[in-house]
Protein backbone atom coordinates (compact mmCIF):
# COMPACT_ATOMS: atom_id res chain seq x y z
CA UNK A 1 0.00 0.00 0.00
CA UNK A 2 3.02 2.37 0.93
CA UNK A 3 4.87 1.55 -2.56
CA UNK A 4 1.27 2.29 -4.38
CA UNK A 5 0.24 5.64 -2.83
CA UNK A 6 4.54 6.33 -2.71
CA UNK A 7 4.47 5.67 -7.36
CA UNK A 8 1.14 7.77 -6.99
CA UNK A 9 2.91 11.17 -5.84
CA UNK A 10 6.23 10.10 -7.80
CA UNK A 11 3.90 9.78 -10.74
CA UNK A 12 2.13 12.95 -10.35
CA UNK A 13 4.91 14.86 -9.29
CA UNK A 14 7.27 14.06 -12.63
CA UNK A 15 4.37 15.02 -14.48
CA UNK A 16 3.87 17.88 -13.25
CA UNK A 17 7.67 18.54 -13.40
CA UNK A 18 8.25 18.15 -16.93
CA UNK A 19 5.05 20.23 -17.62
CA UNK A 20 6.52 23.40 -15.72
CA UNK A 21 10.02 22.73 -17.55
CA UNK A 22 8.56 22.97 -20.56
CA UNK A 23 6.54 26.06 -20.12
CA UNK A 24 9.75 27.69 -20.12
CA UNK A 25 11.06 25.80 -22.72
CA UNK A 26 10.90 27.00 -26.50
CA UNK A 27 8.30 25.91 -28.57
CA UNK A 28 9.18 22.20 -29.57
CA UNK A 29 7.85 20.15 -32.37
CA UNK A 30 7.40 16.67 -33.40
CA UNK A 31 9.20 17.83 -36.53
CA UNK A 32 12.17 18.49 -34.58
CA UNK A 33 12.98 15.43 -32.56
CA UNK A 34 16.67 15.81 -31.51
CA UNK A 35 15.75 19.96 -30.96
CA UNK A 36 13.42 18.66 -28.49
CA UNK A 37 15.41 16.40 -26.73
CA UNK A 38 18.52 18.80 -26.73
CA UNK A 39 16.29 21.70 -25.00
CA UNK A 40 14.49 18.94 -22.49
CA UNK A 41 18.40 17.31 -21.58
CA UNK A 42 19.33 20.46 -20.82
CA UNK A 43 16.26 21.20 -18.34
CA UNK A 44 17.56 20.29 -14.99
CA UNK A 45 13.99 20.67 -13.45
CA UNK A 46 12.55 18.43 -16.96
CA UNK A 47 15.09 15.68 -15.62
CA UNK A 48 13.89 15.90 -12.09
CA UNK A 49 10.52 15.20 -13.43
CA UNK A 50 12.13 12.33 -15.69
CA UNK A 51 13.68 11.13 -12.22
CA UNK A 52 10.57 11.17 -10.15
CA UNK A 53 8.50 9.02 -13.21
CA UNK A 54 11.24 6.56 -13.47
CA UNK A 55 11.44 6.63 -9.65
CA UNK A 56 6.96 6.19 -9.64
CA UNK A 57 8.24 3.00 -12.37
CA UNK A 58 10.63 1.38 -9.66
CA UNK A 59 7.74 1.85 -6.55
CA UNK A 60 5.38 0.37 -8.89
CA UNK A 61 7.81 -2.80 -9.85
CA UNK A 62 7.39 -3.40 -6.09
CA UNK A 63 3.32 -2.87 -5.62
CA UNK A 64 3.22 -6.13 -8.56
CA UNK A 65 5.02 -7.89 -6.42
CA UNK A 66 3.34 -7.48 -3.24
CA UNK A 67 -0.28 -6.69 -3.74
CA UNK A 68 -2.80 -8.14 -6.08
CA UNK A 69 -3.06 -6.40 -9.54
CA UNK A 70 -6.85 -5.56 -8.94
CA UNK A 71 -5.89 -3.49 -5.23
CA UNK A 72 -2.79 -2.06 -7.48
CA UNK A 73 -5.01 -0.71 -9.95
CA UNK A 74 -7.66 0.77 -8.11
CA UNK A 75 -4.89 2.52 -6.09
CA UNK A 76 -3.29 3.56 -9.39
CA UNK A 77 -6.31 5.01 -10.80
CA UNK A 78 -6.41 7.75 -7.85
CA UNK A 79 -3.48 9.14 -8.83
CA UNK A 80 -5.87 11.10 -11.53
CA UNK A 81 -7.02 12.81 -8.59
CA UNK A 82 -3.77 13.74 -7.08
CA UNK A 83 -2.89 15.15 -10.51
CA UNK A 84 -5.47 17.60 -11.21
CA UNK A 85 -4.89 18.99 -7.40
CA UNK A 86 -0.94 19.31 -8.27
CA UNK A 87 -2.01 20.85 -11.26
CA UNK A 88 -3.92 23.48 -10.01
CA UNK A 89 -1.55 24.11 -7.10
CA UNK A 90 1.84 24.16 -8.22
CA UNK A 91 0.84 24.99 -12.22
CA UNK A 92 -2.30 27.63 -11.70
CA UNK A 93 -4.25 25.37 -13.90
CA UNK A 94 -8.01 25.77 -13.36
CA UNK A 95 -10.57 23.29 -14.53
CA UNK A 96 -14.00 24.00 -15.92
CA UNK A 97 -17.06 22.87 -14.10
CA UNK A 98 -18.03 20.34 -17.18
CA UNK A 99 -14.10 19.30 -17.17
CA UNK A 100 -14.29 18.03 -13.50
CA UNK A 101 -17.67 16.46 -13.92
CA UNK A 102 -15.98 14.81 -16.86
CA UNK A 103 -12.89 13.63 -14.72
CA UNK A 104 -15.10 12.38 -11.73
CA UNK A 105 -17.19 9.95 -14.33
CA UNK A 106 -13.75 8.84 -16.21
CA UNK A 107 -12.21 8.03 -12.44
CA UNK A 108 -15.92 6.22 -11.88
CA UNK A 109 -15.27 4.39 -14.95
CA UNK A 110 -11.89 3.20 -14.14
CA UNK A 111 -13.09 2.16 -10.58
CA UNK A 112 -16.35 -0.39 -12.11
CA UNK A 113 -13.11 -1.86 -14.32
CA UNK A 114 -11.06 -2.31 -11.61
CA UNK A 115 -14.06 -3.76 -9.17
CA UNK A 116 -14.98 -6.12 -12.23
CA UNK A 117 -11.58 -7.67 -11.37
CA UNK A 118 -10.54 -10.55 -8.44
CA UNK A 119 -7.95 -12.13 -8.02
CA UNK A 120 -7.29 -15.82 -8.65
CA UNK A 121 -10.45 -16.02 -11.21
CA UNK A 122 -9.01 -14.17 -14.04
CA UNK A 123 -7.28 -16.45 -17.10
CA UNK A 124 -4.12 -14.73 -17.13
CA UNK A 125 -2.29 -15.56 -20.48
CA UNK A 126 1.21 -15.78 -21.20
CA UNK A 127 1.16 -15.43 -25.14
CA UNK A 128 -0.68 -14.54 -28.51
CA UNK A 129 -0.22 -15.30 -31.88
CA UNK A 130 2.32 -12.79 -33.28
CA UNK A 131 0.18 -12.32 -36.52
CA UNK A 132 -3.26 -11.34 -34.15
CA UNK A 133 -0.88 -8.64 -31.74
CA UNK A 134 0.13 -7.31 -35.12
CA UNK A 135 -2.94 -7.33 -36.88
CA UNK A 136 -4.20 -5.05 -33.66
CA UNK A 137 -1.45 -2.99 -32.51
CA UNK A 138 -0.23 -2.01 -36.28
CA UNK A 139 -3.69 -0.20 -36.92
CA UNK A 140 -3.66 1.02 -33.50
CA UNK A 141 -0.23 3.25 -34.25
CA UNK A 142 -0.89 4.11 -37.47
CA UNK A 143 -4.72 5.31 -35.95
CA UNK A 144 -2.58 7.19 -33.13
CA UNK A 145 -0.22 8.93 -35.24
CA UNK A 146 -2.57 9.90 -37.48
CA UNK A 147 -5.00 11.62 -34.91
CA UNK A 148 -1.89 13.69 -33.39
CA UNK A 149 -0.94 15.00 -37.20
CA UNK A 150 -4.54 15.88 -37.46
CA UNK A 151 -4.43 17.61 -33.75
CA UNK A 152 -1.33 19.62 -35.17
CA UNK A 153 -2.58 20.63 -38.73
CA UNK A 154 -6.25 21.79 -36.62
CA UNK A 155 -3.82 23.28 -34.35
CA UNK A 156 -2.03 25.56 -36.29
CA UNK A 157 -4.80 27.24 -38.03
CA UNK A 158 -6.13 31.06 -37.19
CA UNK A 159 -8.59 31.88 -35.58
CA UNK A 160 -9.20 28.51 -33.74
CA UNK A 161 -9.44 28.13 -30.12
CA UNK A 162 -6.88 26.84 -28.36
CA UNK A 163 -7.24 23.00 -28.09
CA UNK A 164 -7.92 20.99 -24.86
CA UNK A 165 -5.76 18.26 -25.22
CA UNK A 166 -8.29 15.01 -25.51
CA UNK A 167 -6.87 14.77 -29.29
CA UNK A 168 -3.49 14.71 -28.09
CA UNK A 169 -4.26 12.29 -25.35
CA UNK A 170 -6.19 10.20 -27.47
CA UNK A 171 -3.18 10.10 -29.81
CA UNK A 172 -0.20 9.30 -26.91
CA UNK A 173 -2.70 6.89 -25.10
CA UNK A 174 -3.33 4.74 -28.00
CA UNK A 175 0.50 4.37 -28.32
CA UNK A 176 0.88 3.86 -24.82
CA UNK A 177 -1.59 1.12 -25.34
CA UNK A 178 0.13 -0.58 -27.96
CA UNK A 179 3.21 -0.21 -25.10
CA UNK A 180 1.64 -1.83 -22.16
CA UNK A 181 0.33 -4.82 -25.04
CA UNK A 182 4.24 -5.10 -25.79
CA UNK A 183 5.43 -5.49 -21.95
CA UNK A 184 2.44 -7.79 -21.39
CA UNK A 185 4.05 -10.47 -24.12
CA UNK A 186 7.69 -9.82 -23.04
CA UNK A 187 6.78 -11.07 -19.53
CA UNK A 188 5.49 -13.68 -20.90
CA UNK A 189 8.27 -14.68 -22.74
CA UNK A 190 10.90 -13.78 -19.77
CA UNK A 191 8.63 -16.41 -17.70
CA UNK A 192 9.26 -19.01 -19.74
CA UNK A 193 12.43 -21.14 -19.27
CA UNK A 194 16.03 -20.49 -19.14
CA UNK A 195 17.18 -16.55 -18.98
CA UNK A 196 19.32 -16.90 -22.32
CA UNK A 197 16.74 -18.66 -23.79
CA UNK A 198 13.86 -16.65 -23.07
CA UNK A 199 15.90 -13.78 -24.32
CA UNK A 200 16.40 -15.45 -27.83
CA UNK A 201 12.52 -15.27 -27.90
CA UNK A 202 11.70 -12.11 -26.62
CA UNK A 203 13.80 -10.66 -29.79
CA UNK A 204 12.43 -12.89 -32.22
CA UNK A 205 8.56 -11.44 -31.26
CA UNK A 206 7.64 -8.51 -32.49
CA UNK A 207 7.03 -6.93 -28.97
CA UNK A 208 11.13 -5.18 -28.25
CA UNK A 209 10.49 -3.36 -31.54
CA UNK A 210 6.98 -2.32 -30.15
CA UNK A 211 8.23 -1.04 -27.58
CA UNK A 212 12.04 1.15 -29.49
CA UNK A 213 8.71 2.39 -31.86
CA UNK A 214 6.25 3.59 -28.91
CA UNK A 215 8.94 4.44 -26.54
CA UNK A 216 10.72 6.75 -29.14
CA UNK A 217 7.74 8.44 -30.74
CA UNK A 218 5.33 8.29 -26.94
CA UNK A 219 8.66 10.08 -25.49
CA UNK A 220 8.42 13.07 -28.16
CA UNK A 221 4.59 13.13 -28.94
CA UNK A 222 3.70 13.59 -24.72
CA UNK A 223 6.01 16.17 -24.18
CA UNK A 224 5.11 18.45 -27.34
CA UNK A 225 1.30 18.15 -26.37
CA UNK A 226 2.16 18.25 -22.57
CA UNK A 227 4.01 21.70 -23.31
CA UNK A 228 0.93 22.93 -25.62
CA UNK A 229 -2.24 21.31 -23.05
CA UNK A 230 -2.90 21.33 -19.36
CA UNK A 231 -1.50 18.44 -17.71
CA UNK A 232 -5.08 17.98 -15.23
CA UNK A 233 -6.59 17.39 -18.97
CA UNK A 234 -4.36 15.56 -20.86
CA UNK A 235 -2.78 12.68 -18.78
CA UNK A 236 -5.92 11.42 -17.39
CA UNK A 237 -7.60 11.19 -20.47
CA UNK A 238 -3.91 9.62 -22.18
CA UNK A 239 -4.34 7.54 -18.82
CA UNK A 240 -7.77 6.62 -19.54
CA UNK A 241 -7.42 5.73 -22.96
CA UNK A 242 -4.31 3.24 -21.72
CA UNK A 243 -5.90 1.53 -19.40
CA UNK A 244 -9.08 0.51 -21.66
CA UNK A 245 -6.98 0.05 -24.33
CA UNK A 246 -4.99 -2.57 -22.59
CA UNK A 247 -8.14 -4.25 -21.14
CA UNK A 248 -10.45 -4.49 -24.15
CA UNK A 249 -8.01 -5.50 -26.93
CA UNK A 250 -5.40 -7.23 -24.72
CA UNK A 251 -8.44 -9.54 -23.35
CA UNK A 252 -9.06 -10.10 -26.75
CA UNK A 253 -5.72 -10.46 -28.06
CA UNK A 254 -4.12 -12.77 -25.29
CA UNK A 255 -6.95 -15.19 -24.99
CA UNK A 256 -8.32 -13.72 -21.45
CA UNK A 257 -12.19 -14.57 -21.01
CA UNK A 258 -14.58 -11.97 -19.92
CA UNK A 259 -15.91 -12.70 -15.94
CA UNK A 260 -18.34 -15.33 -15.99
CA UNK A 261 -20.21 -13.53 -13.17
CA UNK A 262 -22.82 -11.01 -14.23
CA UNK A 263 -22.19 -8.47 -11.87
CA UNK A 264 -18.57 -7.92 -12.49
CA UNK A 265 -18.93 -8.68 -16.04
CA UNK A 266 -21.92 -5.73 -15.93
CA UNK A 267 -19.43 -3.17 -13.94
CA UNK A 268 -16.62 -4.33 -16.89
CA UNK A 269 -18.81 -3.39 -19.89
CA UNK A 270 -20.35 -0.49 -18.13
CA UNK A 271 -17.26 1.32 -16.70
CA UNK A 272 -15.24 1.12 -20.47
CA UNK A 273 -18.73 2.20 -21.87
CA UNK A 274 -18.98 5.16 -19.53
CA UNK A 275 -15.43 6.20 -19.89
CA UNK A 276 -15.41 6.06 -22.92
CA UNK A 277 -19.03 8.07 -23.64
CA UNK A 278 -17.05 10.91 -21.58
CA UNK A 279 -14.16 11.06 -23.78
CA UNK A 280 -16.26 11.66 -27.08
CA UNK A 281 -18.17 14.77 -24.79
CA UNK A 282 -15.17 16.29 -23.36
CA UNK A 283 -14.64 19.90 -24.65
CA UNK A 284 -12.47 19.96 -27.39
CA UNK A 285 -11.03 23.10 -27.25
CA UNK A 286 -9.85 26.04 -23.81
CA UNK A 287 -12.73 29.08 -23.18
CA UNK A 288 -11.45 31.98 -25.34
CA UNK A 289 -9.85 34.19 -22.89
CA UNK A 290 -12.50 36.89 -22.21
CA UNK A 291 -11.68 40.76 -23.12
CA UNK A 292 -10.71 43.18 -20.79
CA UNK A 293 -13.25 45.32 -18.69
CA UNK A 294 -11.63 48.69 -20.05
CA UNK A 295 -10.90 47.85 -23.74
CA UNK A 296 -12.75 49.66 -26.14
CA UNK A 297 -14.31 47.71 -29.56
CA UNK A 298 -13.75 49.53 -32.31
CA UNK A 299 -16.85 50.07 -34.77
CA UNK A 300 -16.68 51.76 -38.41
CA UNK A 301 -18.80 55.28 -37.95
Amino acid sequence: MAAALLANVLYSTGFVLEKRALSALPEVSVRRPARMLRLVLGSPLWIAGSLALASGFAAQLVVYRTLPIAAAQGIFVSGLVLLVLLSSRLLGEETSGRERYALAAILAALVMVVLSLREGAETVSEGAPYPLVLLVCVPSLAAGVWLYRSAERRAVRRHRLPTAGVEYGVAVGLLYGVSSLAVKGVSGRLSAGAWDSALQAVLRSPYPYLLLFTGAFGLVMSQAALQRCRASLIVPVCTTVTCLYTAVLGTLSFGEALPEDPARLTLRVTGTVLALAVLLGMPKHDAAPRPSIGAKELTPP
